[in-house]
């Protein structure tokens, strides 16, 4: 059972790339070719001797090709057992000869659907004798090796050439593998689909499926183990980013600078976050990225080392020589030009990434959070406040330049670990708390910080979630802040404005949290 030599093969694929060569090299081994539609004129085409599945099973294909591979000569082909004495004679009885290699790739639902097309077209496009194909031959990995991508076509003849015609039972079981996780993933992405046209955002049961892009060498600790998955969505980001130069990613730095771009997308105007451990130590509006970046990196020069930095505008070689006076990990930017990239091929280590265009932060999505036995579902925060959405409730009201500051906060807050306090003075982060157990330690830190770089006073203040007491602005207030942006909602609310118009400060209310766990 260790070999299985390959006699006759089914070849019924999509995706044709590298098919004629394999096709060829199956037939210098002797193998018997059968297939289906396209494929067997392609490899027909070629000049290769192919038997129609019709005249193999003889019975008509049928229903506009819904029915052609689902019979008994087939299945009966893929899934006897040749060591079991009964599969055998009924094998022999009913005249099924056995078929050793099932190379299938599936209908393109997937890309059907990334396209746009309607509703019809996308279900014409569901594949059904495929995935039974696969599963069968799967199933069987004792005699039938199962090919399901394009990319395995090489190893199987690598092994074919060195064991005179035969795979080993090693790769036959890994390519099962590949085969059950391929049809998990297309049912995992028909049935999303599904819930998605009927609306359901949360069905009684959820699955999912991703692609593996790469391993990583660790996880957040070297004693971790790691790897990036694809989700399939095409969002622009660093999943899907082109690496221009610089070591590998690592886990940290995939976490780090997905957090910094989507921060990014937040703003129409020239705008440069710098994060650290998942944290803004920086973020700035300007009249251009470089005028961005030289104000956020001096909100905290000091945790900008080691940093990553996203531009939300394209790289140029003036951006590019301003970042290069520090040490940075990652700079991800939806293009770089030719000046830029030059000039950090001198930096090896710094990983450059391009995307090719900005993501939506407005966008339509869902997060996954794992807990012990299950896993969190939410759809991810993509509520966004502008001018109208603000209550201003006290005496004094904001000037327009503190509510532009108030509605910039406010989106950095978003994008800052819970308890999240944000100073910001024409456009520029001038003080950030992050991840503290109160509140008013968040307020606090942010002030202590920010005294030795640009200092919070006649700044605003955000914070990302109600005031339970007075004290966490009374800190802001003692700061420098001149107007304050926050939830409200709190049963002290009352109290909290009181502090404010003592002090003489503007205060807004948006109705909307923005808790980051």
């Amino acid at each position: 059972m260790a070999d299985s030599k390959i006699a006759r093969a089914l070849i019924s694929v999509s995706d044709k790339t590298g098919l004629v060569p394999f096709g060829e090299f199956l037939a210098s081994q002797g193998v018997r070719l059968l297939s289906t539609g396209g494929s067997a004129r392609t490899l027909r085409d070629a000049g290769l001797a192919v038997t129609e599945v019709a005249d193999h099973t003889d019975f008509p294909e049928m229903l506009d090709g819904r029915v052609k591979t689902l019979h008994p000569k087939i299945h009966g082909g893929i899934l006897g057992r040749r060591d079991v004495d009964a599969h055998r004679m009924a094998m022999e009885a009913h005249d099924i000869a056995p078929i050793d290699l099932v190379v299938v790739n599936l209908y393109p639902f997937e890309e059907t659907v990334a396209r746009g097309a309607d509703f019809e077209e996308c279900v014409e496009n569901i594949d059904i004798g495929g995935p039974a194909l696969i599963r069968a031959a799967a199933k069987n990995h004792d005699f039938v090796t199962v090919i399901t991508n394009p990319s395995d076509y090489d190893d199987v003849t690598e092994e074919m050439t060195k064991g005179e015609g035969a795979t080993t039972l090693e790769l036959r079981r890994r390519l099962a593998a590949t085969a059950y996780a391929r049809t998990a993933a297309y049912d995992a992405n028909i049935s999303a689909w599904f819930e998605i046209q009927r609306g359901d955002v949360f069905p009684s049961r959820m699955a999912g499926s991703g692609v593996l892009k790469q391993k990583l060498r660790y996880g957040e600790n070297p004693h971790q183990e790691a790897a990036l998955y694809l989700s399939g969505r095409s969002r622009p980001g660093v999943a899907l980013a082109s690496q221009i130069q610089g070591k590998e990613l690592s886990y940290n730095n995939i976490n780090d600078t997905d957090a910094a771009f989507e921060l990014v997308s937040e703003f129409k105007d020239p705008a440069v976050a710098i994060i650290k451990h998942a944290n803004p130590c920086g973020v700035a509006v300007g009249e251009t990225t470089l005028d961005a970046y030289r104000h956020a990196h001096a909100c905290d020069p000091v945790s900008a080392f080691g940093g990553i930095v996203a531009l939300n505008r394209p790289l140029d070689g003036d951006m590019a020589r301003a970042i290069g006076e520090i040490f940075v990990e990652v700079v991800i930017a939806p293009e770089a030009d030719a000046e830029a990239r030059a000039m950090f091929e001198e930096k090896k280590n710094l990983r450059l990434l391009v995307t090719g265009g900005m993501p939506d932060a407005g966008a339509v999505g869902m997060n996954m959070k794992t807990i012990a036995g299950g896993f969190l579902m939410q759809g991810r925060d993509n509520g966004r406040i502008e001018r109208d959405d603000l209550k201003f409730v006290t005496k004094r009201a904001p000037t327009d330049r503190e509510i532009e500051d108030m509605l910039f906060a406010f989106k950095v807050c978003k994008h800052t670990k819970s308890n999240a306090i944000i100073y910001v003075r024409d456009g520029v982060t001038v003080g950030i708390g992050a991840g503290q157990m109160s509140r008013i330690d968040s307020a606090q830190i942010a002030a202590i910080k920010s005294k030795d770089h640009l200092g919070t006073e006649g700044s605003v203040v955000a914070s990302d979630a109600f005031f339970p007491f007075a004290d966490g602005l009374i800190a802001a207030i003692e700061a420098g802040a001149t107007a304050v942006i926050q939830p409200g909602g709190s049963i002290r609310d009352e109290e909290v404005i009181t502090a404010a118009d003592d002090a003489g400060i503007a205060m807004a209310f948006t109705n909307m949290r923005h808790f980051r766990h």
